[in-house]
């Protein structure tokens, strides 16, 4: 398994927004627009990470402004954070968190946000709960939590 950077491998960008919209519903449009984005490197957000075993895409996550909650002042945020069933409890999402932290420090951003309804897993890869948000349509509030490297 490696992760890889869409903006250091644009080719799978098409299959990256596939694969988001598959697992997360939304529009593959929208995942195409913030790749667009991320590889005109402008800024450093978006970023969008693939985990790849082969050609297959096994996991990823993307760094957006803002997943969809009404706390606009908590950004940057990770989001979409997935991994196949098949390949879940090896460690492959601690090792995308990681990497993605990793990225952003070298990009100048320490502090990073993410929002779950997960309740202890993200504890375990030094993410700390940090208060509860109002998701954008959504009737119940959510998680959010920070992690910052140093």
């Amino acid at each position: 398994m490696k992760i890889l950077r869409l903006i250091d491998k644009p080719e799978i960008k098409d299959a990256m927004a596939e694969w988001f919209h598959q697992k997360w519903g939304i529009p593959q449009e929208a995942y195409l627009a913030s790749m667009e984005e991320c590889l005109e490197r402008k800024s450093p957000i978006p970023q969008w990470y693939a985990a790849v075993k082969g050609e297959k895409i096994i996991g990823g996550l993307g760094v957006i402004e803002n997943d969809f909650h009404d706390r606009k002042d908590l950004t940057p945020n990770v989001c979409a954070v997935y991994v196949e069933p098949e390949y879940r409890c090896r460690g492959i999402a601690g090792e995308l968190l990681h990497f993605v932290c990793e990225d952003m420090k070298a990009k100048g951003i320490t502090t990073l946000y993410l929002v779950t309804d997960h309740t202890s897993f993200y504890e375990r890869y030094n993410w700390k709960f940090l208060c509860m948000v109002q998701g954008d349509g959504e009737e119940e509030m959510t998680r959010m939590y920070i992690h910052t490297t140093t």
